[in-house]
Parts: structure tokens; C-alpha cells; sequence
């Protein structure tokens, strides 16, 4: 870690601050470090989303410094987000609550890992997380191969029947990665199924079936469009990164585009969205909306991001990967808007510690039940 050392690095560190030409970046940089900051290296602190500016704010009420009439070159640019990480964790002093919001408990809950369940067209299940690696299955044409890492993938080695359909399921607490027989990726979220033919392609299109969350990496193929069917909404694609979260007990169906181009479809409407965006569906209604594509695939990269959602979505994501069930002794509770992100290894406690730091509610754990009150 670097650290400003001269009475000149510090004195130009501060007008860098105080120049109102560097004002977004700062604030930038500074909500960055707000979400990113490393709680295990210094401390249990927890910070809200976007109080970036009003540290910064803060920083230039304390540090007044006079604008020089000619503006200087910054010059220390490259040690500014090191030396911005040690003046947070010492402002990060102020916001801290110790044990915020949870009761103690002994319970002992452990997050989630890879792990699924493979039903063959056949009947037969596997057990992915207990079958050893190697071939698992070679039927109707199709290889199914179990890698090292933990994926699942597919190989067409004969004629294939469109009849024959798999289905990959997760329980709570689950997360698993196939490959299907057109190379495309997919990652499955916890509580979620994804179905398909082996042979992928029906009627000129290649097609599966979600419920609950995927992310998809499309291999692409311009004669055959590939096709999410969830619920409410076809999605079709032709070679695209994008992610569907389409779970039954929620609402609404949002599909997020980082790469490529999707058409979203439902029995009233069509949409096409660009990358960057986000389609809601709502019933019969799209929305599109701009978004950080990012928020929506923290959670393939191992992240609980809770940056402006309500406790009970938040509360929604804890539920399916700790495999715990949850409890709101005030309805109104599900409201309250959360922010920040949090490893999905952390232990249950680290997380819903985070969760509490606003201070308007508070759980208590008791086996594997959270109470909020």
C-alpha cells in the first residue's frame, strides 16, 4: 500500500481533491473504495452505498486549502486511490457498529457451493456434487462428461431425438456451470432449473427452458437462434452474454445484456435491448432501463451485491444460499433499502451484519430460521 509522505504530496493531494475538475472522478473513486474496501484486512467496518460524496465533502470542509490562481498538473494520480482506501478506513471509524442489528447466536450455517442434479431423459438422476469426475452418461447419441473443475458438458456423438429432454437442477445453497452440446455456457443460480433437449435444437431453434437465475455465454450460430423460455418471456438471442433472472415467487423477470443483442417477448409485447441495458417484465409490460451489468452477475462471481434493493430481495438471495428460511415480524421491514456487497462465503453472520448496519432493523437466527424485527 502506498502512502503520501511529503508535506507537498499531502498539500497537492488535497487541492487535487478541492479542484472542482476532478470532482466526479473523486467521487468516483471514492464510492469504489466505499463498496470495495477489504473488511478483513483492517476491520469488521461496513459502508453505505453512495456516501462517496459525502466523504468527500467532508474531506474538503476539514482540509481548506486555497485554490492556486493557475491550476497545477496532477501528478499523483497513480497513489491517489491508495492514499483515498486509508483516509476511508480511518473515516470508516465513525460509521462503524459493532455487531449492528443481530442478536447473538451459536447457529452455525453454511453458505453455499457447487452442487446439482441431473434428471436423464431417461428418469435417471445423478447427484452431480457426489459423481466422480469422468463420463456420467452416453445415450441417445449424446456424451455427458463430468470435468475436473466441476463443469458439466455435452458432446453430440450420434443422432439425437428432440423428445429426449434433460433437466439440470439446483436446491438452496447450490450453484452449477454446464456446457451445453453448441458450446454455449451456462451458469445456474441456486433454486433453479434449467431444461433442454440433448440434442438442443427444435424446430430450427436451439432452446431451453429456466426457472430461477441463469447467466448464458451463446455460442453463436446464425442459423440457429437460441432461446430462453421462462415463465412470462421468451428471450431470443443469437450469440450473446446476458443474464435471465426469472424466479416464480418473485414478480417480475429481468434479463440483463452485457454483450450482443436480445429480443424480449411476452404475450403483448416485444422489446429489443442493447448491452448495458435491463428488460423488466411485469405481467404484460417491458421496461427497458440502463444499468451496471455488473450488479446483475456479482452473484456468478461470487458476490451478494445489495446496492439500492429492498431487504426482502436481499433477504430473498440469503434465503436460497444459505438455505434458510425467513421471517419479518413487521411486513413493512421488506422495504427498507440496503446497499454494498459482501463476499457469498462470508458467514451468515458477517452478512446479515452488513445488512443490519443502517440500524432499522435487527435479526435474530435461530436454527436455520432468520427473524427480522
Amino acid at each position: 500500500m502506498q502512502y503520501l509522505n511529503s508535506t507537498e504530496e499531502k498539500e497537492e493531494f488535497i487541492l487535487l481533491m478541492a479542484d472542482p475538475i476532478n470532482e466526479e472522478q473523486v467521487k468516483q473513486l471514492l464510492n469504489s473504495y466505499w463498496e470495495e474496501f477489504d473488511e478483513n484486512e483492517f476491520s469488521p467496518a461496513v459502508f453505505l452505498f453512495g456516501d462517496g460524496e459525502k466523504m468527500l465533502s467532508k474531506i474538503q470542509s476539514e482540509n481548506i486549502y486555497p485554490l492556486p490562481k493557475a491550476r497545477r498538473k496532477p501528478k499523483l494520480w497513480i497513489g491517489i486511490a491508495a492514499a483515498l482506501a486509508i483516509m476511508l478506513f480511518g473515516a470508516s471509524l465513525f460509521y462503524l457498529k459493532q455487531n449492528a442489528g443481530l442478536a447473538d447466536t451459536k447457529a452455525y450455517i453454511k453458505p453455499g457451493s457447487a452442487g446439482a442434479t441431473l434428471k436423464l431423459a431417461n428418469g435417471k438422476t445423478i447427484k452431480l456434487s457426489a459423481a466422480v469426475n469422468g463420463e456420467l452418461a452416453n445415450e441417445a447419441g449424446v456424451t455427458i462428461t463430468k470435468t475436473t473443475n466441476g463443469q458439466l458438458v455435452y458432446e453430440i456423438k450420434g443422432t439425437t431425438s428432440p423428445d429426449q429432454i434433460n433437466t439440470l437442477s439446483t436446491s438452496n445453497g447450490e450453484t452449477y456451470q454446464v456446457r451445453l452440446p453448441d458450446g454455449s455456457l451456462v451458469w445456474l443460480n441456486s433454486a433453479s432449473s434449467l431444461s433442454y433437449s440433448t440434442a438442443l435444437v427444435q424446430s430450427g431453434k436451439r432452446s431451453v427452458k429456466l426457472l430461477g437465475e441463469a447467466y448464458f455465454e451463446i455460442a453463436k450460430d446464425t442459423k440457429h437462434p437460441f432461446i430462453v423460455k421462462t415463465g412470462n418471456q421468451e428471450v431470443e438471442v443469437l450469440g450473446t452474454h446476458f443474464n435471465v433472472n426469472a424466479y416464480d415467487n418473485e414478480s417480475q423477470a429481468k434479463t440483463t445484456l452485457l454483450e450482443g443483442s436480445v429480443k424480449i417477448k411476452n404475450k403483448a409485447n416485444q422489446k429489443i435491448i442493447s448491452p448495458g441495458e435491463q428488460a423488466t417484465v411485469t405481467g404484460d409490460d417491458i421496461s427497458v432501463e440502463k444499468v451496471n451489468t455488473g450488479y446483475a452477475v456479482d452473484w456468478k462471481n461470487g458476490v451478494f451485491r445489495f446496492t439500492d434493493k429492498t431487504l426482502e430481495a436481499g433477504m430473498l438471495e440469503v434465503a436460497r444460499w444459505y438455505n434458510v428460511q425467513v421471517i419479518y415480524k413487521r411486513p413493512e421491514l421488506k422495504n427498507e433499502i440496503l446497499g454494498g456487497r459482501i463476499s457469498k462465503y462470508a458467514s451468515i453472520t458477517q452478512v446479515l451484519k452488513k445488512m443490519a448496519i443502517t440500524g432499522a432493523f435487527r435479526f435474530t437466527v435461530k436454527d436455520r430460521e432468520i427473524i427480522v424485527e
